[in-house]
């Protein structure tokens, strides 16, 4: 009997993996998450997507597929908001100077809006 070896993760993303995404994704912003009436089908996002990858993946430590991009992408935003909750609310660290570089002005707290 054969044994299956145990699946194995991915290697974290890299610097230069993370910086691709963000750009092409920030580039494509308006045709991957607008909502409307003039949104975007299925079909033309995962082409977006694809493309993404294609960009992605020279720069990659390992292959990495749109699923892999998309979950990175889901976890910088979710990542980046708590830090500006927690700033906003006056408590942890100070923020770093990035900070917002994936929220719309709106979400930023009005002492930050206005250095942008």
């Amino acid at each position: 009997m054969a044994e299956d070896s145990p699946k194995r993760r991915k290697a974290n993303f890299n610097e230069a993996e993370t910086e691709v995404l963000i750009e092409q994704v920030l580039k494509h912003e308006q045709l991957l998450f607008a909502a409307g009436p003039g949104r975007a089908s299925a079909g033309q996002k995962r082409k977006v997507w694809e493309l993404i990858r294609h960009k992605v993946n020279p720069v990659a430590a390992c292959p990495r597929d749109v699923e892999d991009l998309k979950k990175r992408w889901r976890d910088l935003k979710r990542r980046d908001r708590s830090k500006l909750c927690r700033l906003s609310q006056g408590c942890g660290p100070p923020a770093p100077p990035a900070l917002g570089l994936l929220l719309a002005p709106e979400e930023l707290p009005p002492a930050r809006r206005q250095r942008r």
